[in-house]
């Protein structure tokens, strides 16, 4: 798992500006807060998805990645529809994330809106940028 989150980071720092980077590591990821589900297929991790509890009312979708060599396999959608049910089983009336703007981000964007999430404002302690969009999906 630190393989795919290390990849997941470096890829992040690549693709964004410098304070417009806001994944996690695995330390991170250990915060009471955050729940963390993977999929594997045998013994070979093939993603990873992450739910930060925001308030009683609302979650942020964290850390969401699929290993390069499971891409269009279902895997990042498998995970966001997990995450979406265990958001609805929690009472969550919203469930946001903020992710890049950019062709490396295109496939990601197309995940969440097929699920429904719709563009709008800043959430959290987030700040608006013209690289950044903040995503969200009402319950």
């Amino acid at each position: 798992m630190q393989d795919l989150l290390a990849a997941h980071l470096a890829g992040m720092h690549e693709n964004s500006p410098p304070d417009s980077v806001y994944a996690l590591d695995l330390s991170a990821l250990r915060m009471p807060s955050i729940s963390v589900w993977t999929a594997w297929q045998g013994g070979e991790l093939m993603g990873i998805g992450a739910l930060k509890q925001l308030s009683s009312s609302a979650g942020e979708i964290k850390s969401m990645r699929t290993d390069s060599r499971h891409l269009r396999k279902g895997v990042g959608l498998a995970i966001l529809d997990h995450i979406i049910a265990e958001a609805r089983q929690r009472g969550y009336r919203r469930l946001s994330l903020e992710t890049g703007s950019g062709e490396v981000f295109e496939a990601a964007l197309h995940l969440y809106r097929k699920r429904g999430f719709t563009n709008g404002e800043p959430f959290g302690d987030y700040v608006a940028s013209d690289f950044n969009q903040f995503l969200h999906l009402k319950l």
